[in-house]
């Protein structure tokens, strides 16, 4: 660390981020441009590892980084602010997406399940079975169906 901030790979490596990322974060705005050394390395303040920790952490959250964006801007200007922009409304709404999620996903685990279960091996073979457990078997012929169960 120097006296007037931290360099790129100082920052990196603190932040437990990779050099191009700050760059990324830098173009998208979630970073100001640094100041600049005499001999022309950026030097960032110290304030930035919380802000890259953030960040990640919100990424690791489920957050976009346009939503990481937003939640950043409306802390920012958090005075005044509507109570529909802030943590609170956007940590509702992705629990509930994540919520969604967890739902599709305990269907896809228990489906997958049921296909280990019934022996299912070949796609097409089990397709045509009324045994089958996967979604397509629903709307497979009934006539055509082979029993092999």
């Amino acid at each position: 660390m120097t006296g007037s901030g931290l360099r790129s790979g100082q920052l990196a490596d603190a932040a437990g981020v990779n050099l191009q990322t700050l760059r990324y974060y830098e173009r998208r705005g979630l970073l100001t441009s640094p100041q600049r050394s005499p001999g022309g390395h950026r030097l960032y303040p110290s304030e930035t590892v919380t802000l890259l920790r953030v960040i990640k952490t919100a990424q690791r959250l489920g957050f976009t980084l346009n939503e990481v964006a937003d939640l950043l801007d409306a802390g920012r200007h958090h005075h005044g602010s509507r109570p529909d922009t802030g943590l609170q409304a956007r940590a509702s709404q992705k629990l509930v997406e994540v919520e969604e999620k967890l739902a599709d996903l305990t269907v896809i685990r228990d489906t997958l399940r049921a296909a280990i279960s019934a022996g299912c091996d070949d796609l097409v073979a089990c397709a045509g079975n009324s045994c089958c457990p996967l979604p397509f078997a629903e709307i497979a012929g009934r006539n055509d169906r082979v029993d092999t169960c």
